[in-house]
C-alpha cells in the first residue's frame, strides 16, 4: 500500500467544532499514510499572498551586484542570497538560485556553542531597489509563524495528544525560515547538467513543518512514495503544500511520516519556476527525545506498515538518529554545511572537511559492498560498522 495522490485538507473545517472531528481523521490519514499534503482556506490573505509572490520575484531582477551584497557566505548564518549552482542536494548540484531569510535575533556571543551562529539578524536587499520587500517579508513571517504553530496543534491532537505536545520543543522567540527560489528552465544550465533537471535534489526537510507556496504555474514538485514513486504536486491555486519533517518524525516514533521530495527544473522554453517555502523552526537546544504517542496510534502505524509489507523505498537517509547527536542544532549545522560547501569554506572549513571525509568513505564503502554482496549496500556500510561509527564520532567532535 502507497500514496499515489496528495490530499487536500481545508483548514477552516479545523476551526468548527461540527466539522473538526472529521479535519483530524483526515489529517491523521494523512500523516500516518504521506507525510506530505495541501491545505486551502490558510487564513493568510490573497493580498500578502500576492504581494510576497511579487516582491520576491522582483528580488531575482536585481542586478547582480546588488544580489551579491547580500550573499550567504558574508555570514555563518547561512541565511542570504545563494547564486544559481551553489547549493547541493544529494552529492549533486541544485540548478536554482535564492534567498534564505528568518525570523530576526541578534548575534550570538562568545560562549555560545556554534549551532546558535545559526540565529543571527536577516541579509536584506537594498531598500532603495527595493522598498516594501523587507516589511513584506516580515508580516509573512509572522503571519506563517502564527499558521505554522496552529497546525502543529491540530497535528498533535490528530494522533491524540494534547494541543500543547510539541510546545516545549520551541524557542520563546523561535526561528522560523523563509525561501525565495527561482529555478531557471534547463535552457539556462549548462549542457552536461540538463538532462538530470535537479532543480532541488531528493531531499526530507529537517524540522517539524514546512509550507510551500508555490508561486508560479509550472509542475515541479514531486513527493517520493513508500514504493519509491515519484508523485506530482501540480501547483493549486489558494492552497500550501505541507511537507512533514524529520524533526516530527523523529519525536512522534516514526508515526508522522516524513516524505522525500524533489523539484525537477523546468523544460526549455517554460521559462521560471518560482517558489516560497516556510520551514518551521524548533529550538536548537532540543534534544531527540520523543512525545508519548498513545499506544493506538502506535498499532495504526504499525497496521499500515504490515499492510505494505514493511516496504519503505525512498532515496534518502534519515539523518536525526537518536545517538549520534546531542542538540538538534548540531546536526543543522552540519546539514547546512554539507548543502552549502562556500559558507563551510570560509566559516566551518574543520566541519566541512569532516563531511567531505565522511562521504568519501561513506561512497567507497558502499562501492565495496555492492561488489563483495548486493544486499550489504542497503546499509551504507559496507560491512565496516565500527568505522562508520568512528566517523560519526568525528563529526560530532568537529561540531
Amino acid at each position: 500500500m502507497s500514496f499515489s495522490a496528495i490530499p487536500i485538507l481545508d483548514l477552516s473545517k479545523a476551526r468548527s467544532p461540527l466539522t473538526k472531528p472529521s479535519f483530524l481523521d483526515s489529517l491523521r490519514r494523512a500523516l500516518l499514510e504521506v507525510g506530505f499534503l495541501y491545505i486551502k482556506n490558510t487564513g493568510i490573505s490573497d493580498g500578502l499572498i500576492e504581494d510576497v509572490i511579487k516582491q520576491g520575484k522582483a528580488f531575482f531582477d536585481l542586478p547582480e551586484e546588488k544580489k551579491l551584497e547580500v550573499q550567504m557566505k558574508n555570514a555563518p548564518s547561512f541565511l542570504g542570497y545563494n547564486k544559481l549552482g551553489n547549493e547541493v542536494t544529494a552529492s549533486k548540484t541544485d540548478w536554482r538560485e535564492q534567498i534564505d531569510l528568518s525570523t530576526p535575533h541578534a548575534l550570538p556571543t562568545s560562549s555560545d556553542p556554534l549551532y546558535y551562529n545559526l540565529l543571527a539578524p536577516n541579509q536584506w536587499p537594498d531598500p532603495t531597489f527595493l522598498p516594501s520587500f523587507r516589511s513584506t517579508l516580515e508580516s509573512y513571517i509572522r503571519q506563517m509563524s502564527t499558521l505554522s504553530t496552529a497546525f502543529t496543534s491540530l497535528v498533535a491532537e490528530a494522533i491524540n495528544l494534547p494541543p500543547a505536545a510539541f510546545d516545549r520543543f520551541f524557542d520563546a522567540d523561535q526561528q522560523h525560515k523563509v525561501k525565495i527560489v527561482k529555478y531557471p528552465d534547463i535552457s539556462s544550465l549548462p549542457e552536461d547538467q540538463r538532462s538530470q533537471q535537479q532543480g532541488v535534489g531528493p531531499h526530507k526537510d529537517s524540522m517539524l513543518t514546512s509550507y510551500l507556496l508555490q508561486a508560479s504555474h509550472h509542475p515541479g514538485l514531486q513527493a517520493q512514495n513508500l514504493a519509491g514513486e515519484w508523485i506530482d504536486c501540480p501547483p493549486i491555486p489558494g492552497t500550501l503544500v505541507v511537507a512533514i519533517g524529520q524533526g516530527l518524525e523523529a519525536l512522534t516514533h516514526g508515526v508522522c511520516a516524513s516524505t522525500t521530495h524533489r523539484v525537477l527544473s523546468p523544460l526549455a522554453g517554460e521559462g521560471p519556476r518560482f517558489s516560497i517555502p516556510f520551514f518551521q523552526g524548533v529550538s536548537y537546544d532540543a534534544t531527540f527525545e520523543s512525545v508519548d504517542v498513545p499506544e493506538a496510534i502506535l498499532k495504526m502505524k504499525e497496521e499500515i506498515v504490515r499492510k505494505r509489507q514493511g516496504e519503505r523505498a525512498d532515496d534518502v537517509e534519515f539523518t536525526f538518529r537518536k545517538g549520534m547527536w546531542a542538540h538538534l542544532g548540531e546536526a543543522t549545522l552540519v546539514n547546512r554545511v554539507r548543502s552549502h560547501p562556500d559558507v563551510g569554506e570560509r566559516w566551518y572549513p574543520e566541519i566541512l572537511a569532516r563531511v567531505r571525509e565522511t562521504e568519501s568513505k561513506k561512497a567507497n564503502w558502499e562501492e565495496e559492498a555492492t561488489e563483495k554482496a548486493p544486499e550489504n549496500a542497503v546499509a551504507g556500510t559496507g560491512g565496516n560498522t565500527d568505522s562508520w561509527r568512528s566517523l560519526e564520532e568525528r563529526m560530532r567532535v568537529a561540531v
